[in-house]
């Protein structure tokens, strides 16, 4: 489809000249010869750039522009001159146009402007619809009571500078919840930016938070920006807060008290406006009790509660959340469309979900790819999820299986290796009594890879 582009000039001479060059680079042309009648025919046409004279009859051009920026503030328009002056530029720049060109025209300079304009048209389109990917990718769905409960929380909160624990089991969606709140705030167009405090090594996480100078230690070959600035004017997601050092916590803290964080290696304090959001899994009055969790940092950050409820708790958003990934998954990684029957649906609300909305998205891929025909129906579930996994499941983080005849019981040769792997890593931390260095070390793994398997099978020590 050609781009449109409306002239509007009360000189007719003018209007024909740009519609004859417009029209030789492939451009539908629609032309107006003053502002009232532009803005009648604006809205039906829809251009995607405006050419607009300044000195016209009846409404004049810096009038037309304001009343074009209020019908469509995304509008893109290039003023046209033959009297202009810095004051008219300076205003009508205010007024949000792309450009300002001076008669008499030149062909030249009207070309290089036409590229710039809708190369800026095709940047914004863009944005838009990456933004639009974004959201819908991070989108919070369900209608259950449970999570519209999430929901107007997230819409009180999101306004107010205030700060957010997010509590929840893995998998849940703390991270979308974290999305929302920052993309409803004022910050909203600001930075989002995530740490995974459990993924970095302790003897790391300072440097990652708060940045470092060349030279502070071994491997800081150059200074570097900590992801509290980064975020400055947005919003710093703190996931797993739980797994913070003690010495992290504290300057932490300090940088909520004082709004000052402080380069390791450096005595220079650094301004930052930050919005922290934090989440973890763990209970932190337990971890307070236990020394591994300061209590004022706790009040710090749980100005704000919001607990993020597991699947198994609204299995009534099962078939709203099937809908939601088949629909990403189709569209973006090219997986055959595919409906899903009612009993399909029924036998995945009956699943426990241990890894939550995560695991229930794996299934949906699966499904996807290896469902025997157009419709997914209830004997694929049970065949490609398993019947060790609904309800239960090693691979998903269920019990552990016991006896000969439990591990034949395994649906698949992969659910039957998952089965083996977590009762092996469960068997080496209660044999390290859970300290998960010396594990990784025993199994001559790295610790960010064990932790990760803790999390995936969800693992925990006995009481």
């Amino acid at each position: 489809m050609s781009r449109r582009v409306l002239v509007v000039d009360d000189e007719k001479g003018i209007r024909e000249a740009l519609k004859q060059v417009l029209e030789f680079e492939g451009l539908e042309v629609h032309t107006s010869a003053s502002g009232s009648e532009a803005l009648k025919l604006y809205p039906e046409i829809r251009p995607q750039l405006v050419f607009l004279d300044v000195k016209m009859q009846g409404m004049d051009g810096i009038e037309t522009l304001a009343r074009l920026r209020q019908l469509d503030p995304q509008a893109v328009v290039v003023m046209i001159s033959g009297h202009g002056t810095i004051q008219t530029a300076v205003e009508a720049t205010q007024l949000g146009a792309y450009d300002f060109l001076e008669k008499p025209l030149d062909t030249d300079r009207i070309l290089l402007t036409l590229r710039n304009s809708l190369q800026h048209v095709d940047l914004a389109s863009e944005n838009v619809r990456l933004r639009a990917e974004v959201e819908e990718q991070y989108a919070i769905v369900g209608a259950s009571r449970a999570i519209r409960e999430v929901i107007e929380r997230i819409e009180k909160v999101a306004p107010t500078p205030a700060r957010v624990l997010i509590t929840g089991e893995n998998g849940t969606g703390k991270e979308l919840v974290a999305r929302a709140i920052h993309a409803l705030s004022p910050r909203g167009r600001g930075p989002f930016v995530e740490v995974n405090c459990a993924a970095i090594p302790a003897e790391l996480i300072e440097s990652e938070l708060f940045g470092h100078m060349k030279g502070s230690f071994t491997g800081a070959t150059a200074d570097r920006a900590g992801k509290f600035e980064q975020a400055d004017g947005g919003t710093l997601f703190l996931d797993e807060i739980g797994d913070m050092s003690l010495s992290a916590q504290a300057k932490v803290l300090r940088a909520l008290q004082e709004g000052v964080v402080t380069r390791v290696g450096s005595g220079k304090a650094i301004t930052v406006d930050v919005r922290v959001i934090a989440a973890t899994n763990k209970n932190l009055d337990q971890e307070i009790r236990e020394g591994r969790f300061r209590e004022d940092l706790l009040y710090r950050l749980n100005v704000v509660p919001i607990h993020v409820p597991p699947l198994r708790e609204r299995a009534g958003d099962v078939p709203g959340l099937v809908q939601h990934f088949c629909d990403q998954l189709t569209q973006r990684a090219g997986l055959p469309p595919r409906s899903f029957a009612t009993s399909a649906l029924k036998r995945l609300q009956t699943h426990e979900w241990p890894g939550n909305i995560r695991e229930l998205r794996n299934a949906v891929e699966r499904l996807l790819i290896l469902a025997a025909g157009p419709e997914v129906g209830e004997t694929d579930v049970q065949r490609l999820v398993g019947a060790g996994t609904l309800g239960r499941g090693p691979g998903a983080g269920g019990g552990e299986l016991h006896g000969d005849a439990d591990w034949l019981r395994v649906g698949t040769f992969e659910e039957f290796k998952q089965a083996a792997e977590r009762a092996y890593l469960l068997a080496k931390l209660k044999e390290n009594d859970w300290n998960v260095s010396e594990t990784a070390r025993t199994l001559e793994m790295p610790r960010s890879n064990l932790y990760k398997k803790i999390e995936r099978y969800r693992l925990a020590r006995e009481a």
